[in-house]
């Protein structure tokens, strides 16, 4: 049933929106979500200056969470074929992927790094990198690479991702900020 619906879903979107230009758009998204490319180059700005390095860390840090939770075990424990596999009819826009589909890296990492400039970005740009992840895992769709439901997962695995990248940084913080009081009445002394 669900793999009914999410088909339906895919025909859908090639009935209704497919156009060169459309075509176009997609790639382009999709291209900026390859190996999680435009997430790493923000984050490399963010580590330049000190007051968004601890950003730019967290993530880096749920960016590798993404790489290897769902891009390394889970994709290969679920083997998921991807939606075109079988069907004849369907032309890609791009070089078709090898690995499996389910649940889909390009969304994972999106929404890891998404979720973490939410958390610590003001409103506008917090609510751009939601913009930019959604359009880059919509294009996931649209492309016929994945399904809805590769999709969903995608972007659950990234608040998960995100969250222990969050949690990490800051169990690290406050393990740093006791070593330095403790320094501090060792000092004191």
């Amino acid at each position: 049933m669900i793999r009914e619906l999410d088909y339906a879903v895919l025909d859908f979107i090639q009935d209704v929106l497919s156009s060169p230009f459309m075509d176009k758009i997609m790639v382009f998204l999709t291209t900026l979500g390859d190996h999680g490319i435009i997430w790493i180059i923000i984050c490399a700005i963010l580590l330049i200056s000190p007051k968004t390095r601890y950003i730019g860390f967290i993530a880096l840090f749920a960016l590798l969470f993404s790489l290897i939770i769902n891009d390394n075990i889970l994709k290969n424990v679920i083997r998921r074929d991807r939606p075109f596999i079988g069907l004849n009819h369907i032309n890609l826009l791009i070089d078709e992927p090898t690995s499996f589909s389910f649940p889909s890296g390009h969304t994972s990492s999106s929404f890891a790094a998404a979720f973490v400039f939410g958390k610590y970005f003001k409103k506008p740009y917090a609510i751009l990198t939601y913009v930019l992840a959604s359009l880059i895992a919509f294009s996931r769709i649209y492309l016929y690479v994945h399904f809805t439901s590769d999709i969903i997962a995608g972007i659950l695995m990234g608040f998960i991702c995100s969250m222990l990248a969050i949690l990490l940084f800051n169990h690290y913080k406050t393990f740093q900020e006791r070593r330095v009081l403790n320094r501090k009445k060792v000092s004191s002394k």
